[in-house]
């Protein structure tokens, strides 16, 4: 009799697990979901993506300012327009090197040795095993049609798209011409 009652107590628990079981592996599942590892570093949350506009080739600072400038003059209801990044780090770019090490004396205490290395390069030059892009701080755009909401929001959504930045760190204002009023034809 107490060895029935010891069977109920066992079988009690794992019919109730049965009952449960379709959602009790879904939780597992999820579970082992969010432990799996990315496959890459997390960016810091305060630090902006890498910056897309510059994955085209490696342009500096200015040169994207100037094509920025030139791509959002084309913009209906722009107009004159300036632009000016600020960066949040430069980016870098890591060479491939050819190393080598030389030592004299006993390979497991040498006497003296001499470390040397020298960028790998190909035909055309060094050659690049990684490189990061300049991260953007944030921006500001000067133009005419500054004072128009519709032309700010397309201005913001393209610099955004060309930078990476959010909308928060994009700054668009209207132009003023050097008699203090707004541009011809403009209001």
């Amino acid at each position: 009799m107490a060895n029935e009652e010891g069977k109920r107590k066992l079988t009690a628990p794992l019919a109730a697990l049965g009952k449960y079981k379709y959602a009790l592996l879904t939780a597992a599942l999820g579970a082992a979901l969010l432990l799996w590892p990315a496959g890459r570093k997390a960016a810091a949350p305060d630090r902006p993506e890498a910056a897309p506009a510059a994955a085209s080739g490696s342009l500096s600072t200015a040169e994207t300012e100037k094509a920025m400038e030139e791509i959002l003059g084309k913009i209906g209801g722009v107009g004159r327009v300036d632009v000016m990044l600020t960066l949040q780090d430069g980016g870098e770019r890591v060479l491939a090197q050819d190393s080598s090490l030389r030592y004299s004396g006993n390979a497991r205490d040498p006497d003296n040795y001499e470390r040397s290395s020298q960028p790998v390069t190909d035909g055309g030059g060094v050659v690049v095993t990684q490189e990061t892009f300049p991260q953007y701080r944030g921006a500001l755009v000067v133009c005419e049609g500054g004072g128009n909401d519709a032309v700010r929001l397309q201005v913001v959504a393209a610099v955004s798209a060309l930078t990476g930045l959010g909308s928060d760190r994009i700054a668009v204002v209207k132009w003023q011409n050097a008699s203090g009023g707004s541009p011809a034809g403009q209001e």
